[in-house]
């Protein structure tokens, strides 16, 4: 834990200086209780949540939409406004900062074929396991918001 925080702290503390990635929290509502997709990072093979680089040409939302069907496979209604961001090291060679702006998307469609399919693996999980299998807090905590934003919201 004190390694992510070291790995991941910066004394500037300024993230508009940060490199902006954008990412999917993938979601679909299942009997009364919010699920979440998570795909494994094809470098560690922990748990995460599909980002990427802005693509110059889309909405930083658009990016994150199409990192969830590069990497998880899945397609749906993606929110134009984050529900927060969190910094992360980059697989770089001096491990630098990004920080990640994290759009839901509501899973509409879950495609059986999909760009990244043979490097990751997708999985369905409900918020507690959500919690257990993400190694980073924030973007549990953001899981925990959008459930709750989720669950309150009128039907």
């Amino acid at each position: 834990m004190l390694k992510d925080f070291l790995r991941n702290w910066s004394p500037k503390g300024d993230a508009s200086e940060l490199p902006r990635q954008a990412g999917a929290l993938p979601y679909s509502l299942v009997e009364g209780q919010v699920v979440f997709l998570l795909v494994t990072s094809r470098h560690s093979g922990r748990w995460i949540f599909p980002k990427g680089q802005l693509v110059k040409s889309l909405t930083p939302w658009e990016s994150a939409a199409q990192e969830a069907f590069e990497e998880a496979g899945v397609s749906g209604e993606i929110a134009e406004t984050p529900i927060g961001s969190y910094r992360t090291a980059l697989s770089d060679a001096e491990h630098s900062l990004a920080q990640v702006d994290l759009f839901p998307l509501r899973v509409t469609t879950q495609h059986d074929d999909w760009p990244e399919k043979a490097e990751r693996h997708r999985h369905w999980a409900l918020l507690a396991d959500t919690r257990r299998l993400l190694a980073r807090r924030r973007p549990a905590a953001l899981a925990e918001q959008l459930s709750l934003q989720v669950l309150r919201a009128p039907r």
